[in-house]
């Protein structure tokens, strides 16, 4: 399948599931955003944050270096990661970008900077340039901050729950042309209240992804994440984004049928992690319309031994049938 010269295709989440997309989503499609969220307060990313005041950078390094067509040194130097020392555990492209970030004293010319230094195919934008935190309001009134916090909190038999921003954010300006001009919007895969709702949070950019004319897809998550999303199915993390960003805002919804190795299964059920299943009957009846694909990842992936304050998914998307599948969506009017 060829892709048509110009189609513009938006991808919004960040951290391993863009990364993994991105990667290959390059070649199929030439003009290309990444919009990232800007909550990360973990890991290496977390410390910078901490001790030199920048915003987070670990998120936005992954997006670059996906769409990165440097030789692949240049992508083993951003994500390459300390073992030892002052800079134990932090990864280059982190230290980079921050750095970056004070010499020029922004954030969006940093990453500009890196764009240029890397040779993306596209644009890698931030979703908000303001220093926010994540926050999370549980029915009893308790406000649990920091999204690192969040990530690890168990909160699925609450009542009720709401995320919000603290500050809300201001939304970066260049991404009012980029939604504008879309063809496709991608949002997922990634961690719903971690990833996704985060950015789509900031100044309203729900409401403004639900208005544009571009098809929205959404790629669902392989397996679900414990005391947050546990029983959910496909249809669950769609009605679960639109609490956020408003009823009927998606189109198609890309999700897995493939059942993991049971090797695999074992490893994520220890830590109460499940496959994300679908109804078809519920589906069906859905206003978006549902692809189903075999989407797991023939290779198993390994973490980075030095990569110590932040534990990676073991299995991932196919990232060629996810790319393949974003394109089948693009001509979808005129098959």
């Amino acid at each position: 399948m060829q892709n048509k010269e110009g189609v513009r295709a938006v991808m919004i989440g960040g951290g391993t599931g863009s990364f993994t997309i991105l990667s290959e989503l390059k070649h199929h499609v030439q003009n290309i955003t990444s919009i990232v969220n800007m909550v990360d307060d973990g890991g290496s990313t977390g410390v910078l944050r901490d001790e030199l005041g920048v915003l987070p950078p670990g998120d936005i390094r992954q997006c670059l270096v996906a769409l990165s067509n440097c030789p692949d040194i240049w992508r083993q130097l951003f994500n390459y990661r300390y073992p030892n020392g002052s800079f134990e555990k932090h990864a280059f492209g982190n230290l980079f970008l921050s750095t970056l970030e004070k010499i020029t004293g922004s954030f969006a010319d940093a990453v500009s900077v890196a764009e240029k230094l890397l040779d993306t195919t596209g644009r890698v934008l931030p979703v908000t340039l303001d220093n926010i935190t994540l926050c999370l309001q549980l029915s009893n009134g308790k406000i649990l901050k920091g999204e690192h916090t969040i990530t690890q909190s168990f909160f699925n038999q609450e009542r009720e729950y709401r995320l919000f921003l603290e500050p809300k954010g201001t939304l970066n300006p260049a991404i009012l042309e980029v939604i504008a001009n879309a063809d496709i919007i991608v949002i997922g895969p990634g961690n719903l209240f971690s990833s996704l709702i985060p950015t789509l949070l900031v100044d309203n950019f729900g409401q403004i992804i639900k208005a544009s004319k571009a098809k929205k897809i959404y790629i669902c998550n392989l397996v679900t994440k414990p005391g947050q999303t546990d029983g959910f199915k496909v249809h669950d993390f769609v009605n679960k984004i639109a609490e956020y960003i408003g009823e009927n805002w998606c189109d198609f919804v890309l999700y897995n049928t493939e059942r993991p190795p049971v090797e695999l299964l074992e490893k994520y059920a220890k830590k109460d992690e499940q496959w994300v299943e679908y109804d078809e009957n519920i589906l069906n009846t859905m206003r978006y319309t549902s692809l189903g694909i075999k989407l797991i990842s023939e290779h198993i992936h390994i973490q980075d031994p030095n990569d110590k304050l932040i534990t990676r998914t073991l299995i991932r998307h196919n990232a060629y049938k996810v790319s393949r599948a974003i394109m089948r969506v693009h001509y979808f009017d005129e098959e």
